[in-house]
């Protein structure tokens, strides 16, 4: 990865931003493989705003993966053909996007080969749902693409039974819960949209019944996992080799997932030995007359403890997130941290049924095909949860860190980064992202908000180091969990002692570690980037450096690697 970084700024050196030789016939070229990537993931191509093709449903089956590595094949062929002598900065990092999304493809199929044990991979709900938000009972034409689609549904979860080998336990109870949840859209949403339109009644008769054939073919499904639940089953840990592999195509750093795990480690101390010092200085005013422990980190856990405890009731949870964020809006604009389009809609709602499972809040961005729609907050509903499992939560997301969770999820964090890559000049940056750079983003956010004077008493600095150790912690955590063989102990351990988390917190990041891979060091690694990245764009501009500026060009490349950006703002 170095010696690529190296090469790709000599090449910085030999272009600019202006247009080049090679760019018009590039160019060109993008749009072509992105037409023919939406082709082959018609659900990407809706999970980014595009739907040309949302007649189609993909049957996971070894047809369709052996068309994925034939795409591959045929478009590094003609990636082959263009110089990048030729082409621009932007062009350049485009073609370096392109490069490593094609590799992540043949890595996935070939090596990772997660559609063989996680059925949580195979959700047909969600796609329709999606495309649901979109139309209306008067579109006769989207109603029609909608139920061509839905004939595929019974082929598509036949082929997911076919594939599955030996799953995991654990994306197996997350693929029952979300697909027996979301099956809701064959049996009440799309009958509804179908009853309701303008279409005959022998066409809604006809449509009627596929819905009934995709609710069975659901039904089907969730049947046959659950049939599973006795074994045998296959680790959700992907072991060193294929760990250290993904980690290099998804997180794209100078680092190794070894050497982010060691700086995370080196960074962990450092947080505690700042929380120490403010945890000293508030302890007379929460603590009174208790004698301060000799354990620094008992002394730090005792202050947060007493913070955590001013929180909002289970059912003002959201309303809470929906009154803070026009006031984090108000403060970006007096001190002039960045532009926010305040024609460009945030939505906070109740986080949908087939996204239930896995995280408590996200932003649901429209994708660049769709810029002028919702972008979504979703916020996990705590209702039906007993009363010591949601006050250990809210203990977590207090009235301190519940400010830096809307810093990070909405502005000026995800909502506004994505707001900005929408509206990049390259599609290939908006849709092919790297999620490093993304949630980084969301992360130096947080310090930079703290850093202008927003809310930043001792009270809230030390929340804010606290919320720190999360993304330091998701990074040790994971690496530790998939390479180390780190047991839920170890893990709930880690995070209730030494990052100072809820129980029931602690348990959710188990919960999603085993579920996902690599995504959570995307956080501290993209953090750190873009903080060092600051520090010699601050030293490159002396006396011009503006920090609006900064925000502005960085996010102006769009999601690329955050490598890749500084490259050429330092050019």
């Amino acid at each position: 990865m170095r010696k690529y970084l190296l090469l790709f700024s000599a090449l910085l050196l030999v272009s600019c931003l202006k247009d080049r030789p090679g760019d018009t016939e590039f160019d060109s070229y993008k749009n072509s493989f992105i037409d023919a990537y939406w082709k082959l993931n018609p659900e990407a191509a809706v999970a980014n705003g595009n739907h040309a093709y949302d007649s189609l449903l993909v049957v996971p089956n070894a047809e369709s993966r052996a068309k994925m590595l034939e795409f591959v094949e045929n478009q590094r062929e003609k990636l082959q053909d263009f110089d990048t002598n030729d082409l621009s900065t932007l062009n350049k990092i485009d073609c370096e996007l392109l490069k490593n999304l094609l590799a992540q493809i043949e890595f996935s199929v070939k090596e990772l080969k997660s559609w063989q044990w996680n059925p949580a991979e195979y959700n047909a709900c969600g796609q329709f749902s999606e495309i649901l938000t979109t139309v209306d009972a008067k579109n006769t034409k989207k109603i029609n693409e909608l139920a061509y689609r839905l004939q595929f549904v019974p082929e598509y979860y036949a082929a997911a039974r076919e594939n599955l080998k030996q799953v995991t336990k654990e994306h197996l109870e997350l693929a029952i819960a979300q697909n027996d949840a979301a099956k809701s859209v064959f049996t009440t949403d799309l009958p509804e949209l179908f009853k309701n339109s303008t279409l005959s009644k022998n066409q809604k008769d006809k449509y009627l019944k596929a819905c009934e054939a995709a609710e069975e073919a659901v039904t089907s499904y969730v049947q046959f996992l659950e049939s599973k639940r006795n074994g045998p089953f296959r680790s959700f840990r992907l072991g060193t080799d294929l760990y250290a592999k993904k980690f290099d195509l998804e997180i794209n750093s100078t680092f190794s997932s070894k050497e982010i795990y060691e700086r995370a480690l080196k960074h962990k101390d450092s947080l505690h030995a700042r929380m120490y010092n403010l945890a000293k200085e508030l302890w007379p005013k929460y603590m009174k007359n208790e004698v301060m422990p000799t354990d620094e980190l008992l002394v730090i856990r005792k202050v947060i403890d007493v913070l955590s405890l001013d929180h909002v009731k289970p059912q003002e949870f959201q309303s809470a997130i929906e009154k803070q964020i026009p006031e984090l809006e108000r403060f970006v604009r007096e001190k002039q941290l960045i532009y926010i389009d305040s024609t460009k809609p945030l939505v906070v709602r109740k986080e949908p049924a087939y996204m239930a499972g896995v995280a408590g809040a996200s932003i649901s961005s429209p994708g660049p095909y769709d810029i002028e729609g919702n972008t979504y907050y979703n916020v996990g509903s705590l209702s039906g949860w007993d009363a010591a499992r949601a006050e250990s939560y809210l203990r977590e997301y207090n009235n301190y860190t519940l400010q830096i969770l809307n810093i990070h999820e909405a502005i000026p964090g995800h909502y506004a980064q994505l707001v900005y890559s929408n509206q990049s000049k390259s599609l290939v940056k908006s849709l092919f992202g790297n999620g490093a750079m993304i949630e980084g983003w969301a992360v130096y956010t947080e310090l930079m908000m703290l850093e202008n004077g927003y809310k930043a008493t001792p009270e809230m600095w030390l929340m804010y180091y606290k919320w720190n150790l999360r993304s330091t912690c998701n990074t040790i955590i994971d690496v530790g969990i998939h390479t180390k063989n780190w047991s839920e102990n170890q893990v709930i351990d880690l995070l209730t002692r030494e990052a100072f988390q809820q129980t029931a917190e602690a348990e959710g990041k188990w919960k999603r570690a085993t579920l996902s891979q690599v995504q959570l060091c995307s956080y501290y690694t993209g953090f750190s980037d873009i903080v060092e990245l600051r520090a010699a764009y601050r030293k490159k501009m002396g006396n011009k450096f503006n920090l609006k500026q900064f925000h502005e060009q960085f996010l102006s490349y769009g999601s690329a690697p955050v490598p890749l950006i500084r490259a050429a703002m330092l050019e």
